[in-house]
């Protein structure tokens, strides 16, 4: 059965910007030239919301031809340890219509192995720095793409690491934007696991004043360090932050449901041990009864089909994993526009 995203949608945010000349605004836009984006930590609630104007200004505006200036001459590595789809053709697909050129490296295929003794991470960073204008990392280990940006004079872009994924939260963000209108106030609860996904998006709307509730097994919850970040930030923003091991009482109200895959990548093994533990947390029909009737269903992808969703809700009209996808490119295009 084909994915679906029929949810009707809310009006989209007015854009205050001069949309007469969206692209001379991003031009114009400096906070971010040249800058590392390794954590959501990296970013104030101006930064982010920022991304997501421009994100949306080049979303509205992806016919323009002009879009093509903003990478024009620039290259892009992409240095990729794990496998993709979504955000290796965001990617890729963002950096040629921004006027870019993209070169993708994957592990023993691309000829770079990340961390082993043919070649330090520090050699190849630098290296790279003699030639391409941005690195997109998407590694095993946060300490890869911390040590690559220590390494490296060129900006790098966490694409996904063991403990964040910034660049999903971010077309997270720009979606809930989009179908509630307005981020502030608003309640996501996140059910299963607590992943790099369920980090980067529980900083994220600490920073922004939304409600955040984690509802996992016990022992599976986000590291401390990512909760004490987040709780930290959330008593200057009004969001409240919370951990539950009860995932009914997690979604009662909420804007949005959000899963992840019970095994992420890397930690495939664990899958077998893990399945009837993360049982009582997948997101079905039921489960949605407590929610707002309004409520929204998102997915990173991949998923899992029948464990942490059933199929009538990835399906159902609930669902906007697709519009999630599609907010991938948009939200990476804006930030390739800004640093580069």
């Amino acid at each position: 059965m084909q994915l679906s995203s029929t949810f009707t949608k809310s009006p989209a945010p007015t854009i205050d910007l001069p949309l007469s000349s969206p692209l001379s605004y991003i031009r114009d836009q400096r906070m971010f030239k040249g800058r590392d984006l390794l954590r959501v930590s990296d970013l104030s609630a101006l930064e982010i919301e920022l991304i997501l104007k421009v994100s949306a200004l080049l979303k509205s505006h992806q016919l323009d031809s002009a879009q093509s200036l903003l990478a024009k001459g620039k290259t892009s590595v992409m240095l990729f340890e794990k496998p993709s789809l979504r955000t290796r053709v965001a990617f890729e697909t963002g950096m040629s219509q921004l006027g870019g050129t993209s070169v993708f490296m994957h592990g023993p295929i691309g000829g770079v192995h990340l961390n082993d003794a043919r070649e330090s991470t520090k050699d190849i960073a630098s290296n790279l720095n003699c030639w391409v204008d941005v690195i997109v990392a998407r590694t095993f280990s946060q300490k890869t793409i911390e040590e690559l940006a220590a390494y490296a004079d060129i900006p790098v872009i966490n694409a996904l690491s063991d403990l964040e994924h910034p660049c999903q939260s971010l077309a997270d963000l720009q979606t809930l934007q989009e179908h509630k209108g307005q981020l502030k106030g608003l309640k996501i609860a996140f059910v299963g696991d607590g992943t790099n996904v369920a980090n980067s998006l529980m900083l994220c709307a600490a920073k922004l004043g939304l409600n955040f509730t984690l509802a996992c097994p016990p022992g599976y919850e986000s590291p401390a360090e990512i909760v004490a970040t987040a709780k930290a930030a959330a008593l200057e923003s009004g969001a409240i932050i919370n951990i539950t091991n009860d995932p009914h009482e997690a979604v009662i109200n909420a804007d949005a449901i959000y899963t992840d895959s019970w095994a992420s990548m890397g930690l495939e093994s664990e899958a077998e041990i893990r399945r009837p533990i993360f049982t009582p947390y997948q997101v079905n029909k039921k489960l949605l009864e407590n929610a707002s009737p309004e409520v929204i269903v998102m997915h990173c992808l991949p998923a899992h089909r029948g464990e942490e969703i059933t199929d009538e809700v990835l399906d159902g009209p609930h669902s906007v994993v697709l519009d999630q996808a599609t907010n991938r490119l948009h939200t990476q295009k804006a930030l390739l526009s800004l640093i580069l």
